[in-house]
């Protein structure tokens, strides 16, 4: 769900917007309590949102039916910010009122500029439909990048009549905001003063590099799996592309770039015909892209987003490091962390971003099942790459001595990406259990999978890839 359709579900009548309330999906961005939710316990989603990209709480909704808040407990909750988290959230609440008197609290939780706690000193983030208590270490993480405010946040020397009206008009209509003003403010796209942020130039600027010039996408292929220098450099003639404009513009012209120069190959497909496809999958160096942009650090003059593109392998660097102590070598383990929260809100509003915060773990799976190599992290001291290799994962030597059906078992693993028992690897693979076990055997003293149970009898042994 995108978090858009809250905001124009509740310009409707309290009826109808309660209506819609009870079946929205909870994600990122919206979240529903019961009626009798106490203040404290209020306090944790609101701080995971703050710590976050901001979004809904909606209280007096409860396993699909409306409870309703009561007069005597609307006040309390109503406080919860002040009275339970601190520094405290801003958020701003709504009463909604239905025809049978029951009334609904909605809290529109606003990104924080630092690092928000319960009063309990617990300290949440969310991160798709959870509000996940942090450990001492992401808590560290979290505080490192949240040291200032983040700098989308900040005000820039603009007048609103020097955006796109257009942009601003569609998104306005989008999320059903009355005015321009009430849109970028509902998105806190103006500073508390009525100045345009950073933000909202970057997202609706006719042309935002008049003030950030590095604020591009850089596409470049090349002829070689080298770059080369000088007379030596294998860039194609015309393979440098500098996509500007604003983000939604950006992204959206270097996607039609690399779509369009990523190297192709012929393969038998399911139909049983070769067809054409890319060596790195749509959605994996999409999902590469558009993280790199949003999560770029725009302070950083000087640096650019930069796509690179080669025969085997495609190259993605954005300015700005990962968050804190995070570890690129482990990039499945770095926490959920936005750095410039109100353009990947107005990005996922637009359809653009994805609302798990887990593009990281589908790059890689997107990569495993189609058994090519892990993507691979590297970090400088200002800059993050990304790097997606067409190359199989699996060695040369080892793949042509494996038989096919063990290869077909392996796929099979790969495709499911989760444990399967033996029987669930002979239906899927189409072959015989005696047939499934040799080739499981093999494939594990190759140590490419592994076997998990309690004894050679247990009914909930499985095999999982290494």
């Amino acid at each position: 769900m995108r978090p858009g359709i809250v905001d124009r579900v509740l310009t409707l009548s309290p009826n109808e917007a309660v209506e819609h309330l009870v079946d929205l999906p909870e994600d990122q961005w919206f979240e529903r309590k019961a009626g009798r939710i106490s203040a404290r316990d209020l306090a944790i989603p609101l701080v995971a949102m703050a710590n976050a990209e901001g979004g809904y709480v909606v209280v007096g909704i409860y396993d699909g039916a409306v409870d309703g808040v009561t007069a005597s407990h609307l006040n309390a909750l109503r406080q919860t910010p002040q009275d339970f988290t601190s520094p405290v959230v801003r958020c701003t609440a709504t009463e909604l009122s239905t025809s049978d008197g029951k009334i609904i609290l909605v809290l529109r939780v606003d990104p924080g500029e630092r690092v928000h706690e319960t009063t309990k000193g617990d300290v949440y983030l969310r991160v798709g439909d959870e509000s996940r208590k942090l450990g001492y270490a992401q808590r560290r993480e979290l505080e490192y990048d949240r040291g200032s405010a983040p700098f989308d946040g900040t005000a820039v020397d603009a007048e609103l009549k020097d955006l796109d009206r257009s942009q601003v008009a569609d998104y306005q209509q989008l999320i059903g905001a009355q005015a321009p003003q009430g849109m970028l403010a509902a998105r806190d796209l103006v500073t508390r003063d009525g100045r345009l942020t950073v933000a909202g130039w970057l997202l609706f600027a006719k042309r935002p590099q008049s003030l950030f010039p590095s604020a591009v996408v850089r596409v470049l292929r090349y002829a070689d799996t080298n770059r080369g220098t000088g007379v030596g450099m294998s860039l194609y003639e015309g393979g440098d592309i500098r996509c500007e404009g604003s983000i939604p513009e950006q992204i959206a012209q270097a996607a039609q770039v690399i779509e369009d120069w990523v190297p192709k190959v012929q393969a038998l497909a399911p139909s049983g015909r070769f067809e054409s496809h890319p060596i790195i999958p749509r959605d994996v160096w999409l999902e590469g892209l558009v993280n790199a942009v949003l999560h770029r650090s725009y302070s950083m003059a000087g640096d650019h987003v930069r796509i690179e593109i080669f025969p085997n392998r495609v190259e993605i660097e954005n300015p700005g490091r990962f968050p804190g102590l995070a570890d690129p070598t482990v990039p499945l383990s770095i926490t959920r962390y936005a750095r410039n929260p109100r353009i990947v809100r107005v990005c996922s509003d637009l359809g653009i971003a994805r609302e798990l915060g887990e593009g990281i773990k589908r790059i890689f799976n997107e990569m495993r099942v189609l058994g090519l190599t892990d993507p691979i992290y590297t970090q400088t001291s200002g800059s993050v790459r990304l790097v997606l290799s067409s190359a199989d994962a699996l060695p040369e030597d080892i793949r042509a001595s494996l038989p096919k059906a063990a290869r077909k078992v392996l796929d099979t693993l790969r495709l499911e990406g989760r444990p399967l028992s033996t029987g669930q690897i002979t239906e899927l693979a189409g072959i015989t259990r005696p047939t499934a076990i040799r080739h499981l055997q093999t494939l594990r003293e190759h140590e490419l999978v592994v076997w998990e149970g309690q004894g050679p009898n247990d009914p909930r042994a499985s095999w999982a890839l290494r």
